[in-house]
């Protein structure tokens, strides 16, 4: 079989000009779901991620313990209203070109991100991306269970990335992945094409010395 190389593009501040996690508690807030407390912990949890000090498993797993027990139906309701209100106006003029590129090149196209399928998919749709490769939050018979189906952050990017060649006939030596955090350092590492886009203090430091490409996408 021939492998096909593929174009990866992490989500938040990569393709959009914002962070998901960020934008959706802002939208809980409005909605008077969440706390002005709870919103000033989601702003303080965003920027340890920025600084790659966060414990985002730890995190990860604790929100989505707290979501047990509720319908998948009305996540689903509200992602939509979310996407249309918020998100669908964020996306980067120059990841659609790259994504068009891409396309045209006959790659395979894939986000692959931390945020779960409830952000990715609706960009993803938008965007005529056919696959989103993400956390996912588990659900049984509608609700949700409180636990992570699936981690897509750090080294699970290149566990769900390989996984995802494997299925797809994808040779990862010749394939490119776009981000903008250090915390994606373990993906990056393992494409054969890096781009640093907007990329953080430190992803722009080790970009620098690994010689990998930095784009800068206003």
């Amino acid at each position: 079989m021939t492998m096909r190389p593929a174009a990866f593009f992490d989500l938040d501040d990569t393709v959009l000009r914002i962070d998901t996690g960020t934008s959706w508690m802002k939208f809980l807030h409005a909605r008077g779901e969440i706390s002005r407390v709870g919103l000033a912990k989601a702003a303080y949890w965003s920027a340890l991620y920025k600084l790659a000090v966060l414990d985002l498993e730890a995190l990860a797993t604790r929100l989505t313990r707290d979501l047990a027990g509720e319908p998948e139906a009305d996540m689903i309701a509200k992602a939509a209203v979310w996407h249309a209100q918020h998100i669908a106006h964020q996306v980067q003029p120059a990841a659609r070109a790259a994504i068009a590129r891409h396309r045209a090149a006959g790659d395979v196209i894939a986000l692959l991100t931390g945020s779960t399928q409830y952000a990715s998919e609706e960009v993803a749709r938008a965007l005529g991306v056919p696959h989103a490769l993400c956390s996912r939050l588990e659900v049984v018979d509608g609700r949700f269970t409180g636990r992570l189906q699936q981690m897509c952050f750090g080294r699970h990017k290149v566990v769900i990335a390989e996984r995802f060649a494997a299925e797809h006939g994808i040779d990862l030596g010749r394939s490119t992945f776009y981000s903008d955090s250090y915390n994606d350092l373990p993906m990056l590492a393992r494409v054969g094409t890096a781009i640093a886009v907007n990329p953080d203090v430190r992803l722009t430091r080790h970009a620098r010395s690994a010689g990998w490409r930095i784009e800068r996408w206003a």
